[in-house]
């Protein structure tokens, strides 16, 4: 069940968040956007859907006059220069499930959008008031980069401010320095059947701070057999960015953090004054059963992402091995 606008609404009020709205005819564009909120004290942001070769998805949302180079985005991410696409709009009603022209950080209310991963301008920072659709693109919502973080950590994900303008040179000895923030999953599409890519390692490089609930999907390529899968040479340069994106889950002081740091703000998020109140005595057992309902996913993709680590250390552990025996 997807959220609504007033449901979404609804949810920013019981966070006690300041901000305003402004009701207007749909827009599809920024520009159309900017000429019934233009007038208003704010920066306005535009926000893109992106995908990937392995059908993950991306939110990116950005000062609408901070430029977005996907070449360059795409080499950050650890996908190579042409990684990321525009997604297809069927994804925004299945995944996101908002209509055309309402992309939002927002949709990451709603269930099907967990798997999505986040990247936000660090320019939203420096604008005292920022403008996102809320689910529907007839409405324009108002509120600082601040108060959108309360409403990203109330749903269980860490926000992720970059900077997009950023091209830092990528290579051997620069691994990409947003690969974190690759998320660990792929969602479906109905029609859509992803499978493991024959002799393809799994992504490890997921950000911590982003919620998923499956293993990693991977697409099955075209004319390979499952039974006589097809021999594929692992380049020096692909062994090194792997052991990089393994430096996160190798350190188990930061992994041991990142679950503390998770479960004290959900705790702080379900106690306050009115939860006290309602619930009383049975208190206790409501914030157990909202940890479960809200890290449960989280924590099942982090075990995932260990155990897919000390996969792929096998991995080349084994190459390494067989290295030395040919020398």
């Amino acid at each position: 069940m997807s959220y609504s606008k007033d449901q979404l609404l609804q949810r920013l009020k019981e966070l006690q968040l300041n901000f305003s709205t402004c009701s207007h005819p749909a827009v599809l564009t920024v520009e159309a956007q900017a000429k019934h909120v233009g007038h208003l004290e704010g920066a306005l942001s535009k926000n893109l859907l992106l995908k990937d070769k392995k059908h993950r998805f991306y939110i990116v949302s950005a000062l609408a006059t901070t430029p977005i180079d996907l070449k360059v985005l795409s080499q950050r991410l650890g996908l190579g220069k042409g990684g990321l696409r525009m997604a297809p709009e069927e994804a925004l009603q299945e995944i996101l499930q908002v209509p055309l022209g309402s992309v939002t950080p927002f949709a990451l209310v709603n269930e099907s959008a967990r798997s999505v991963g986040l990247l936000l301008d660090q320019g939203f920072k420096a604008q005292k008031r920022c403008f996102f659709h809320p689910l529907s693109n007839e409405m324009t919502i108002s509120l600082a980069a601040s108060e959108l973080d309360k409403f990203l950590v109330s749903i269980g994900r860490s926000p992720c401010y970059v900077d997009l303008e950023e091209n830092p040179p990528i290579g051997k000895d620069q691994p990409p320095d947003l690969a974190a923030y690759v998320p660990g999953e792929a969602p479906s599409l109905p029609g859509q059947s992803l499978k493991p890519v024959n002799n393809e390692l799994p992504t490890v490089g997921s950000c911590m701070s982003e919620g998923s609930n499956s293993t990693t999907n991977m697409e099955l390529k075209k004319g390979t057999s499952q039974s006589k899968p097809e021999k594929r040479k692992v380049k020096p340069e692909e062994q090194h960015k792997g052991t990089d994106n393994l430096a996160f889950v190798s350190d188990v002081k930061k992994i041991v953090d990142e679950i503390i740091t998770r479960t004290s703000e959900v705790v702080i998020s379900e106690v306050n004054k009115e939860s006290i109140q309602l619930h009383g005595e049975q208190l206790g057992s409501v914030v157990s059963a909202g940890l479960k309902k809200r890290l449960g996913a989280d924590l099942e993709n982090l075990i995932m992402v260990l155990k897919n680590a000390a996969y792929t250390q096998g991995f080349h552990s084994g190459l390494r091995s067989q290295s030395h025996l040919r020398e």
